[in-house]
């Protein structure tokens, strides 16, 4: 098996400069299916330098918006073009099911259209009224600069896209360094810039591990803003990185994130199947590796008995295999690190005095070579349990109860995190009041996981900082800058000269 040539810089393919490369797993079957380029600090330190070139002396950063974003969705309809290959390579790359790999694409793509619209549909600035006709005063918006853009590996390609996406459309170059163990569709991804038309080193990437590749652009003296989406400690490295060279961050580091039962949501047959099959959609699509996945099910105490019971029994039935074989509803998880993270998990559970519900095991049998970990129910669970504190990025699903509705409340935002919360109930004015008081960036009222480009996407406390999507999520690839032009200037004789 030959090695691609997988890192991209000045709009030219290579091989790591040290001539390493990295297997790729199918997490399916743990056998190898690929060979990347393995780069490190040289290969890092020559896409900076080209995304520099080509922001400072190209023509990218200085193209009128319309063509910017009639190069966007260029992209947008080569991926849709590409659906079935992009979903399959995702598929096979990070173990989620084709159906899952196909609907990722389709989310790529609207999010190139909806920031090439967002840039075609804004003014040429603010103007600020500065109480005189003599004085023009506008507020303007630039691009920042190089970007560093930090990708993790259970969204390959839908993480990148919402990174990609706006500093394109605001007129920056950028070097993306995708996770190590699922890079294969963000290369591809750069492929159809190219065929876009993109300018050769607006578009960099250099495939290889978080050190050095991601510690070095990082702390990259050239690099003017890291945008990163992973793990709460590798996000805390990049921003200590990041702090000496006082480049612009964003952050989005995850969640623990709450699904509120109240009993009144469940009081018909059809209500009831609705928010029982919505809980196990939050907690197992993906396997549970899901940063918004809704791990934390936190049901009124009237409710508990049938709920789980019931959602216990459907998740038994799951189907577990690889993600392109037909009728299978859940992969494996992505890497062996991962699935002996999550059984570490759920054996401290049960140390801690959890009941287990359903799962809390590897299925047996021919076609489970793989990562494989059947969908896991664990009952009466309370806060002081590491697996209720933590993130476990694995289909584990935990179960607390409450009494009153200031009761659901603190239980819900009682985590270090804030990226995303549910609440389930019959009453809009109660709906309302719990959605206000939930401490979390997206909130939900009786759904779980839909999100729209137009609105921003990011958490309170430990789940980060800054904004993806929506007019925010552009904002961060930009700085503004005040012009004031003095129409009439005169001397001002602060002096006598």
């Amino acid at each position: 098996m030959s090695a691609q040539q997988t890192i991209h810089v000045g709009g030219e393919w290579r091989s790591a400069a040290s001539g390493a490369t990295r297997e790729i797993i199918d997490p399916a079957d743990a056998t190898v299916f690929a060979l990347v380029a393995e780069g490190g600090t040289e290969d890092t330190d020559a896409a900076v330098a080209a995304a520099r070139r080509a922001f400072d002396e190209g023509e990218w950063p200085r193209t009128p918006v319309a063509e910017r974003a009639a190069l966007l969705r260029r992209v947008a309809d080569l991926l849709q073009r590409n659906r079935e290959a992009l979903g399959a390579l995702e598929s096979r790359d990070a173990g989620k099911t084709l159906e899952e790999g196909r609907v990722d694409v389709d989310c790529v793509a609207d999010a190139f259209r909806y920031f090439a619209d967002l840039v075609m549909n804004e003014s040429g600035g603010r103007v600020v009224d500065a109480g005189s006709d003599e004085i023009h005063s506008v507020v303007v918006h630039e691009p920042v600069g190089v970007c560093a853009l930090i990708t993790p590996w259970n969204y390959p390609l839908l993480q990148a896209s919402w990174k990609i996406a706006p500093a394109l459309a605001a007129g920056n170059t950028f070097v993306v360094k995708p996770s190590e163990i699922t890079p294969l569709t963000t290369v591809e991804l750069i492929h159809l810039l190219e065929e876009a038309g993109l300018p050769a080193g607006v578009a960099n990437i250099v495939t290889g591990a978080g050190d050095p590749v991601g510690a070095r652009l990082a702390e990259h003296p050239d690099v003017d803003l890291v945008s990163f989406t992973g793990g709460l400690s590798s996000g805390t490295k990049v921003m200590r990185a990041a702090a000496d060279s006082v480049k612009k961050v964003a952050l989005e580091l995850g969640g623990k994130n709450p699904n509120v039962v109240f009993a009144d949501a469940c009081e018909s047959d059809e209500d009831f199947d609705t928010a029982v099959d919505q809980a196990l959609n939050a907690a197992f699509i993906h396997s549970g590796q899901v940063c918004s996945a809704g791990s934390r099910l936190i049901v009124e105490e009237s409710r508990r008995e049938r709920f789980v019971g019931e959602l216990a029994r459907r998740a038994e039935k799951i189907r577990l295999g690889r993600g392109t074989d037909h009728g299978v509803e859940c992969g494996p998880l992505v890497s062996p690190q991962q699935l002996a993270k999550t059984e570490e998990y759920v054996a401290s559970a049960l140390a801690e005095g959890a009941v287990l519900r359903a799962g809390g095991r590897r299925p047996e049998g021919e076609g489970y070579e793989g990562y494989f970990y059947r969908p896991t129910v664990l009952d009466q669970c309370h806060r002081e349990m590491r697996v209720v504190r933590e993130e476990v990025f694995g289909p584990v699903l935990t179960v607390e109860t409450f009494r009153t509705e200031d009761e659901a409340v603190a239980l819900a935002n009682d985590t270090e995190y804030g990226l995303a919360g549910a609440v389930w109930t019959a009453d809009p004015g109660r709906a309302r009041r719990v959605a206000g008081r939930l401490r979390h960036g997206t909130v939900w009222i009786n759904d779980f996981h839909p999100y729209l480009p137009q609105a921003e996407w990011g958490g309170f406390g430990k789940s980060g900082i800054g904004r993806e999507l929506g007019p925010a999520g552009l904002a961060e690839y930009r700085e503004a800058k005040h012009i004031y032009q003095n129409l009439a200037p005169r001397p001002v004789r602060w002096f006598a000269g």
